[in-house]
């Protein structure tokens, strides 16, 4: 379901209502504000996880819902469970449609995405574009862990956006926090999170496009690595998603 976009002055509002308001007070507005639409989709990621606390914290009744893309590391499908023991709640987990992946490495092969950007996409398309519309149909509101730090990408975040390709709200409670805020937080709440960013790994996505990053490289540098870091976005976060209507 499509909502109409909201005028340049209600986003604007918005986002001045916001701007100085914490995660969880971001979270408990987009719950008033759209609730029973709202839903909330993790990666699994620092980010996410720390959000999910929040949620819970809070016992705000916001849907949950992840993708599974079927070339996930172990550590991340471990890291759903422990959560839902953590918080005592269910994520709902979708993943891609059979036939297209068996479509997609019939026509291009296993591990397309090394060969061109755009097997890259084909692959992410189909993966994780394609199941999150299911994970969105019926919802107004879409509660991501995006940060302004994160990479190039993503300096133009804001705490609430309009995002023309899934035709919803887009809500980041965290669009303004520093990576120690982040680790501060799972720390001292003892928030699960995924081993592999103890090895290095900053950003998770499928195995197969991650590795581990450097010391003094970019946050996402593991992700997609043979690519520019211009090109380094699945298409999930758009930019810009705001369009004429931010």
């Amino acid at each position: 379901m499509n909502i109409t976009p909201p005028d340049t002055g209600e986003i604007a509002q918005w986002r001045e209502q916001l701007r100085s308001s914490s995660p969880s007070e971001i979270l408990r507005w987009a719950h008033r504000r759209f609730a029973p639409r709202a839903v909330f989709a993790t990666a699994l990621g620092l980010e996410d996880q720390v959000i999910t606390h929040f949620l819970a914290q809070d016992t705000l009744p916001i849907r949950i819902v992840t993708l599974d893309t079927g070339r996930l590391f172990p550590e991340t499908l471990q890291l759903v469970e422990r959560t839902e023991e953590r918080y005592r709640l269910r994520i709902e987990t979708f993943f891609p449609r059979t036939e297209e992946v068996e479509a997609m490495v019939r026509d291009h092969g296993i591990n397309l995405f090394y060969r061109s950007v755009e097997l890259r996409q084909l692959c992410c398309r189909i993966r994780k574009i394609h199941p999150l519309a299911r994970a969105l149909e019926g919802m107004e509101a879409w509660i991501c862990g995006l940060r302004r730090q994160q990479s190039v990408t993503r300096r133009e975040v804001y705490p609430v956006e309009w995002d023309d390709s899934n035709g919803l709200i887009k809500i980041n409670p965290l669009w303004n926090w520093e990576e120690s805020r982040l680790w501060e937080t799972v720390k001292s709440n003892q928030v699960p999170y995924n081993p592999l960013h103890d090895q290095g790994f900053l950003s998770i996505g499928c195995a197969c496009c991650t590795r581990a990053v450097e010391p003094g490289e970019d946050l996402r540098a593991g992700r997609w690595w043979w690519e520019r870091p211009e090109h380094k976005e699945c298409g999930l976060h758009r930019r810009p998603t705001q369009g004429t209507h931010g």
